[in-house]
């Protein structure tokens, strides 16, 4: 490391400094703004008993300026990832290892792709890199696992030894469309009738509206608690959001926020969540009181087209996982993780398993490719 340099292990995202912090992380991901990773602290999303331990790891220089930060957790647990390494930690362990507490430089519960080396300075990039390694090794971790990393620092990743894997998700491309029906107008006939048929029968005698900024107020939010309660408990057993972080996100980012609600005479029956970035609206949380045909895909994906389309994002991302959103609209594209493992033995295990695993993935992208709602060119 540069002797210029100071590499420190904080315990907190908001002791940091947020204007230090948002020069490193830029403005274009919001799940790695400084007021999103307070926002899970102070809410009690993270921090004691829910097994993400809040370590960020900073570089500065000689002056205190903050050049470089990575989002750091400690982990009891491989829950709220999206990155699957419970095979892993199982292996770890039969072999006589302690595979958790872990190092995760994530986003916590957010599967979305997005920088984890927070960069003011690229320089500082390698120095971060060490500073990771370091804590994982000072500290005898298993591991240390950067989830969710751009496509362009996988190669940094990489050229510092890092085992770099693949995952697939299901993305919306934006290619310049003025309206919806020019998006249905690239579609194969049966496709574009398959799509407007669930969208009358979404949107059925309900209202559908789209809130943001200071449109957003407790009520509404109430009312999503309510359908975020009953999807986390029947897809994790216990939501890992708490109530109060959505009051302080709609306090912090409501300008960040879009929020879908679909209205029964004027009675919230079901919603969505979505964050917009700089060139992308991401659909995070989903969740209903009221069974309707459809209606799940209106809200995630139909209006989440409809609002990139009017801001004019290049695309929306509408989380993990989800062959069904294919015949909707939605490309399969490639994610990435990079993973850092001491133990040579282990190491070696799981970059065989990675490269198998990376392989498949390919095949199934390339399967998936081929059985898009779109037209073909001649």
């Amino acid at each position: 490391m540069s002797e210029a340099m100071t590499v420190r292990l904080c315990d907190s995202v908001a002791a940091l400094d947020r204007a230090e912090w948002d020069a490193c992380a830029g403005s274009d991901n919001p799940f790695v703004c400084h007021d999103f990773l307070a926002i899970l602290e102070e809410s009690g999303s993270v921090g004691p008993g829910t097994g993400w331990s809040p370590a960020p790891i900073t570089v500065t220089d000689a002056s205190g300026t903050m050049l470089a930060a990575a989002p750091g957790y400690l982990k009891s647990h491989s829950q709220g990832e999206y990155v699957f390494d419970h095979g892993w930690a199982d292996a770890w362990e039969r072999a006589g290892g302690d595979y958790y507490p872990k190092l995760q430089i994530a986003s916590p519960f957010s599967p979305v792709p997005g920088p984890r080396l927070l960069l003011r300075d690229p320089a500082a990039g390698p120095t971060l890199i060490a500073g990771i390694e370091a804590v994982t090794d000072q500290n005898n971790l298993s591991s240390a696992h950067a989830t969710f990393i751009t496509p362009e620092q996988c190669e940094t990743f990489r050229a510092a030894d890092w085992l770099i894997r693949q995952g697939n998700q299901f993305h919306w491309a934006n290619e310049g469309y003025g309206s919806f029906d020019d998006f249905l107008g690239v579609m194969s006939s049966r496709h574009r009738k398959d799509v407007r048929k669930e969208r009358a029968r979404a949107q059925a005698g309900l209202e559908i509206v789209h809130l943001t900024g200071s449109d957003l107020t407790d009520a509404h939010w109430n009312a999503f608690w309510h359908f975020y309660q009953d999807t986390g408990s029947r897809k994790w057993g216990r939501p890992y959001l708490t109530r109060r972080f959505f009051s302080l996100l709609s306090e912090h980012m409501a300008d960040k926020v879009l929020l879908m609600l679909a209205l029964r005479d004027g009675r919230p029956i079901a919603g969505a969540l979505n964050l917009i970035g700089g060139d992308a609206l991401y659909g995070r949380y989903w969740g209903c009181i009221e069974e309707v045909p459809f209606l799940h895909f209106e809200l995630c994906y139909y209006q989440a087209i409809d609002a990139a389309i009017t801001r004019g994002l290049a695309r929306v991302e509408a989380g993990a996982q989800g062959e069904h959103k294919l015949s909707r609209g939605y490309r399969p594209v490639a994610t990435y993780s990079a993973h850092y493992i001491p133990n040579p033995s282990f190491r070696r295990a799981v970059a065989d398993y990675v490269e198998r695993e990376a392989l498949a993935l390919a095949s199934d992208r390339e399967w998936l490719d081929e059985r898009t709602p779109f037209r073909r060119s001649e």
